[in-house]
């Protein structure tokens, strides 16, 4: 009677090693692409939770009979700092709940609004309107403000509308 023995040989186990790392090569650059791609589409949704708290505050103070010019109505806002009083940082607060934890800037010119927002590791930025951010954006903003400053700065947005 024969014995067989069981197991794999070392050119089976070199090649399914081999066949890993080119799966391996080929899925790690794709799966960073959409990790970025992610928290961008996460700024850029913190953005419009913004950019909606804004209006809304905005159009709150209005129905007050608050008036104000364009030039008030830039706001920057760090994260984990306290947004307080009856100004429209404070409004905010009241219709987005989770404002104090996100850094953001807004700035609002003829009646437009636009905001940015800093991902939590503030390595990303998403702007509202959407559209203006790409995957391939500027390196170089180290802010939310910084990163609005550079949107308006690029042309994305018409300089009429901003």
């Amino acid at each position: 009677m024969k014995t067989t023995k069981k197991g794999f040989t070392l050119i089976e186990l070199i090649v399914v090693i081999a066949i890993i790392g080119v799966l391996a090569a080929i899925l790690v650059p794709s799966m960073l692409g959409y990790i970025r791609k992610s928290k961008i589409n996460a700024a850029n949704s913190t953005a419009a939770q913004v950019h909606k708290a804004a209006n809304t505050a905005l159009t709150e103070m209005d129905e007050e009979g608050v008036e104000f010019t364009d030039d008030e109505v830039s706001i920057q806002h760090a994260m984990n700092a306290p947004l307080t009083g009856d100004g429209i940082e404070g409004k905010i607060k009241k219709f987005m709940d989770d404002a104090e934890k996100c850094e953001f800037a807004i700035h609002v010119h003829g009646g437009s609004c636009v905001a940015a927002a800093a991902s939590q590791d503030k390595k990303y930025f998403g702007t509202y309107p959407a559209g203006v951010v790409k995957a391939s954006g500027w390196d170089d903003a180290s802010t939310a403000t910084d990163w609005l400053t550079k949107v308006k700065e690029s042309g994305a947005v018409d300089e009429a509308n901003w």
